[in-house]
């Protein structure tokens, strides 16, 4: 009888992958990246290791969306102190930071674990089309 082999944190290749957000659909494009940056791409993905791979996200700021959620939604932000409650428009988000609206969607995707922590940890976002990343990356 053959048993799988389970990879272990040592055994795994990380790759470096380049995702150019202009005129994508915002949602689409974050379930493509959660599912890179958990690794269920591979072959040999494992639910207790970090499997994948690097992901570079640029021109972040030039994302499509669908509907009314560039002024409808809203983030809301609580210190713990009373009163403290901030509310952030999705727009002004994508204008000021789109780094933290990117990690804000992916980390809802992924596990709600150290292991999830480790995943995003891997997220790169660039409001614009340069980064520093690119002797890592191959297709370039």
């Amino acid at each position: 009888m053959k048993f799988t082999k389970m990879k272990n944190k040592d055994d795994i290749d990380r790759q470096w992958v380049l995702i150019d957000a202009k005129d994508k659909l915002f949602g689409r494009m974050i379930s493509e990246v959660a599912t890179i940056l958990r690794g269920k791409d591979k072959v040999y993905w494992t639910p207790t290791v970090d499997c994948g791979d690097f992901v570079v996200i640029i021109n972040a700021s030039q994302a499509k969306f669908t509907g009314n959620k560039l002024e409808d939604k809203r983030y809301y932000t609580h210190s713990g102190y009373f009163g403290s409650t901030k509310t952030h428009k999705m727009s002004d988000m994508l204008e000021n930071t789109p780094e933290k609206l990117y990690h804000l969607a992916t980390r809802g995707m992924l596990p709600k674990t150290k292991l999830g922590k480790d995943m995003l940890k891997k997220l790169k976002v660039y409001k614009g089309d340069k980064h520093p990343h690119t002797a890592q990356i191959k297709d370039q």
